[in-house]
């Protein structure tokens, strides 16, 4: 086993870990939806995605993913529709209200995020963005 020691940069990159696992639920919570609604919500904010590719990035089945969409269906927050190329197939995406609900709950923290970023020079960031690349590497080799 390989020896690794505490240093400041790795107990503050941990404490980050760990307020982001918890920044999902206290959204959630405020947007008086599930945990995995609110984690679908965020997978459309991107684009929209057939059911079982849904399901398949929140790793549930298609059955608990259709009751997810309609779920948020119900609130007014996704809709289904025809894939735009195979009319065979459905797509969920979110609606124009429900992401302005989520961003809205989001938005202070990219902006206080945005400014932090913003006080770094060009090499700072350079050395920020490899250390966060790395770290990820290390997260991903334990999923």
């Amino acid at each position: 086993m390989r020896e690794w020691r505490q240093t400041p940069t790795l107990a503050a990159l941990r404490e980050l870990l760990i307020l982001s696992e918890r920044a999902g639920p206290a959204v959630a919570r405020r947007a008086d939806l599930g945990h995995t609604d609110l984690r679908a919500l965020e997978l459309l904010l991107a684009r929209p995605v057939g059911p079982a590719e849904l399901a398949r990035k929140l790793g549930v089945t298609t059955a608990a993913a259709t009751g997810i969409v309609d779920r948020l269906e119900a609130r007014g927050h996704a809709e289904r529709r025809a894939h735009t190329t195979d009319g065979r197939r459905t797509e969920v995406s979110m609606t124009d209200s429900a992401r302005e609900e989520v961003l809205g709950y989001l938005v202070p923290m990219f902006a206080a995020l945005a400014e932090v970023d913003a006080s770094f020079s060009a090499e700072e960031l350079q050395v920020v963005e490899r250390y966060l690349r790395g770290a990820m590497d290390a997260v991903r080799r334990i999923l």
